[in-house]
């Protein structure tokens, strides 16, 4: 059994620049599947200009909360594969639900257990059209009353990241090597 000190001393020196920029991509493409989820009904990757149709005429979420914790999601995803630590990121109640969502969005997780949000554009498009949308989930994490939502908020963060390829957007494609060197999710 490890002690504190123990696994406090294995880490070794800052972080390298491609950890830094592995999750610096990971960070921003956290953010960007926030903000779409905050805003777009449509057009997830921008391919066209904006139009009024593509935003949300009722917006829910915090952008302001949600790029902290997408920054100490990418960060605790590193200690813990660094230091092969067990822990739970506890978030909430309140509108950070797009950040937890995002990340888990980004590790595959969230297809896993929502099947018909696929890691695609028309995944994005879903994946924004339902946060805070009649029929989809909440702003906020939280159970629904028909059946657990945004359930993947509520789970060790350890053990649920598998890290798979599979790009949602063009910021997540420059992010398929970010497995190595503790800079993505853990994997098994």
């Amino acid at each position: 059994m490890r002690t504190r000190e123990a696994s406090l001393s294995s880490v070794a020196g800052p972080l390298t620049p491609d950890q830094l920029r592995k999750m610096d991509a990971w960070w921003r493409a956290a953010n960007y599947l926030s903000v779409g989820q905050i805003y777009l009904l449509d057009n997830p990757l921008l391919k066209q200009p904006l139009k009024k149709e593509d935003i949300k005429a009722r917006l829910l979420g915090h952008w302001g909360t949600t790029p902290g914790l997408n920054f100490i999601y990418v960060h605790l995803n590193r200690v813990i594969m660094e230091r092969d630590l067990d822990m739970m990121y506890v978030i909430g109640p309140g509108h950070g639900g797009p950040g937890i969502v995002a990340n888990c969005y980004l590790e595959g997780t969230y297809s896993e257990v929502y099947p018909n949000i696929s890691q695609d554009e028309e995944g994005m498009r879903k994946l924004f059209k339902q946060f805070s949308f009649p029929g989809g989930i909440p702003s906020h994490v939280a159970r629904g009353n028909r059946r657990p939502r945004n359930q993947l908020a509520l789970k060790q963060v350890s053990e649920p990241c598998h890290g798979r390829g599979g790009a949602a957007d063009p910021a997540s494609q420059r992010l398929q090597d970010r497995q190595p060197d503790g800079a993505g999710p853990h994997q098994p």
